[in-house]
């Protein structure tokens, strides 16, 4: 008997409703209960998520993961763009599932064939296209007209009306005076000289909401004067609706959007004057100082201009703060600490530490702490246990598959012979031609079968230690240093800085996290990074002993 899997997704589109997706399944069960053994064995779904993108739905993530481990021999769908309706992404998704022994059968089109796939992902991606123009057609429209184009900005109101025809007016604005006293303020502080990090310092403290109802942080207030984003260069405060500044598309690795500039040429500006905040002198005054302080700070002809575009010191972007949750970033070239206590005032863990300590720290910790020889043979035979499960597992479901295929090949044998003995074909066709379609599945999922990964080396730490010692050696070679502070910094998930008290001092304990993936490749010598996916297993929690007091380790 064929086994099941249904999928069901519907979009953010205010007009789809939660209902859509019991809706999605109850038919497709309808279909499934008319085809002679189908047995429905599992429900994947998406809700409110764009069907523009497969990277970002858990839903159809977890049904592919489940696919190939042999869950399932068929996939069921309303239609082709319930999977997905971006060209790359159903792609993609047919070759795995395809690969995995799986055939795709939606209530619209059938079973899906390669024709499908082209056909079907072009008709989608013209759909969306079409959409965006739409959408975008009736967005100038409004701007034109010199209302919103979407979204609000802090300082007004949303004006919520009814129009003669019944029909909700939309794009309408007031000012918020309490806000816009703010913006005035804000204008007027920073025109006055003060940073944006100590504006934001005082709001944090008066309990002043930010726009977006939370605390105050200075990229809020300086933003990014060319594309139009942050407080100071928000031209709506001078009366003038900026539209199409900036246009967004999607990654293709990640799926997120991404914001990208359009030429002044193509940008709507339309003069709204009852909208206007901020006088023209004190405009000019902040573009001025604007002017200033990013000559003399982001000048492509001053050193180290480029060093900003990239990680500059081993760890950047790597740690974090334990009391808030926030990044650490460095203050200057010594000390590192919590960015939002810095730049907002909103997180109590104001303690500093030595980028000296703290690198020399982490690397102490990586090569004698991380995979310490006692622990790491607990962990080597934890390892052992759950690959010895995963690969029992394996190789079960290979014996029933192949139990199966035979009880299949027996089954067929019979259909024949009962023809032969002079059953009329028409009473055994659908039958004979559910079992060869089960068998066709059973041997392509056998065919394509992997092999479990290997075991680790009993010596794993020593290898590892070996390879930690060549590549501390290795970043002070300028050739090959990036390249080592690349691979070091695989090895480390994350770093929390925890604050505490020593001996009378307030001093930031550090709690070292490793990236399983990327420190067996390490210790593995591996020719290409393992699948974070592959190690799924229970985390081994490794303590440090002395010397490194006190911070813990994890796998």
């Amino acid at each position: 008997m064929p086994a099941v899997a249904i999928y069901a997704r519907f979009s953010p589109h205010p007009d789809q409703r939660d209902e859509s997706i019991d809706d999605q399944i109850r038919v497709c069960r309808l279909h499934a209960d008319k085809q002679p053994g189908w047995s429905i064995v599992e429900c994947y779904s998406d809700a409110r998520i764009s069907g523009a993108s497969v990277l970002l739905r858990s839903g159809i993530q977890e049904l592919i993961q489940d696919a190939l481990a042999g869950k399932f021999d068929i996939l069921l769908a309303e239609s082709l763009d319930r999977i997905s309706r971006d060209q790359e992404d159903i792609a993609g998704v047919y070759k795995r599932l395809s690969f995995a022994g799986i055939q795709i059968v939606t209530l619209s089109e059938g079973p899906i064939s390669e024709l499908h796939i082209g056909l079907k992902g072009t008709m989608g991606a013209l759909y969306l296209k079409d959409l965006a123009d739409k959408t975008r057609r009736g967005l100038r429209g409004r701007v034109e007209a010199g209302k919103s184009g979407g979204g609000n900005a802090y300082g007004y109101d949303v004006v919520h009306k009814v129009g003669s025809d019944g029909e909700p007016v939309r794009g309408d604005r007031r000012i918020n005076k309490a806000q816009a006293g703010i913006v005035r303020r804000i204008f007027n502080e920073y025109a006055a000289g003060k940073a944006p990090r100590a504006i934001a310092h005082k709001l944090n403290a008066e309990g002043v909401a930010g726009p977006s109802g939370k605390g105050w942080g200075p990229s809020t207030i300086h933003g990014h004067r060319q594309r139009g984003t942050g407080i100071l260069n928000n031209e709506m405060y001078i009366g003038r609706l900026v539209w199409n500044r900036l246009r967004y598309v999607k990654d293709p690795d990640t799926g997120k959007r991404v914001s990208k500039l359009n030429p002044e040429s193509e940008w709507i500006v339309q003069d709204v004057p009852e909208l206007r905040i901020i006088d023209d002198e004190l405009w000019e005054k902040v573009k001025a100082r604007q002017s200033t302080m990013r000559a003399s700070r982001f000048a492509k002809d001053q050193p180290g201009y480029w060093d900003r575009r990239r990680p500059r010191y081993l760890f950047s972007g790597l740690m974090k703060c334990a009391e808030c949750g926030g990044g650490v970033i460095y203050y200057n070239k010594a000390y590192v600490g919590c960015a939002t206590a810095r730049n907002k005032g909103t997180c109590t863990n104001k303690i500093s530490m030595r980028r000296d300590d703290l690198e020399a720290l982490v690397l102490e910790g990586l090569e004698k702490h991380l995979m310490d020889p006692a622990l790491t043979e607990i962990f080597c035979q934890r390892y052992a246990e759950t690959m010895n499960r995963l690969v029992s597992e394996h190789n079960a479901g290979l014996h029933a598959k192949r139990a199966e295929l035979e009880k299949v090949g027996r089954d067929i044998d019979k259909l024949v012979q009962a023809i032969l003995d002079g059953v009329p074909g028409s009473q055994v066709k659908d039958k004979m031609a559910a079992l060869e379609q089960r068998k066709e599945i059973l041997e392509r999922q056998l065919d394509q079968a992997e092999e479990m990964p290997v075991s680790l080396h009993p010596n794993l730490a020593g290898f590892y230690r070996e390879q930690i010692g060549r590549l501390k050696e290795a970043l002070t070679d300028e050739s090959i240093g990036g390249r080592a502070a690349d691979v070091m910094r695989s090895l480390i998930d994350r770093i929390e800085l925890v604050p505490a008290e020593y001996e009378g001092r307030k001093i930031l304990e550090v709690n070292l996290h490793g990236r399983l993936a990327g420190i067996l490749s390490l210790a593995m010598n591996a020719d290409k990074p393992l699948d974070e996916r592959d190690l799924s297993m229970d985390v081994v929690k490794l303590v440090a002993g002395a010397g490194f007091e006190p911070a813990t380790f994890r796998l």
